[in-house]
């Protein structure tokens, strides 16, 4: 399969923040991203957003931080290990819309923001 190529698109954000479109997986063609892999199912927040009808984590009320779900042990480690900065994204898009955060990550080439 042939590479793909870092491009904005909204419809490339995964639920809990991270950009789709910049994960090598993604790229590689071997994961087509959090809202169309059905493999995903395990994801808790993935499973929350589509309960309550929201593409991410961003359209809910609670604050992110504040959010157990979004808060949970997977998600302590890949922020660790990644050096990922979730709810930082998931500020960014509250801020600016999706479409702003899918052509940042595009502009910075990256998967998520970085902690600081």
């Amino acid at each position: 399969m042939d590479k793909k190529t870092i491009t904005a698109s909204v419809e490339r954000i995964a639920a809990c923040g991270l950009y789709c479109g910049a994960c090598r997986k993604y790229l590689k063609g071997k994961c087509p991203g959090c809202r169309q892999n059905d493999k995903a199912a395990w994801c808790k927040i993935r499973q929350c957003c589509q309960a309550k009808g929201f593409v991410s984590c961003a359209d809910c009320d609670m604050d992110v931080k504040a959010c157990k779900t979004h808060n949970n042990v997977i998600g302590k480690i890949f922020s660790f290990l990644f050096n990922s900065d979730r709810a930082a994204c998931i500020r960014y898009i509250q801020a600016n819309g999706y479409k702003a955060f899918a052509e940042e990550m595009t502009r910075r080439k990256a998967q998520t923001i970085r902690k600081r």
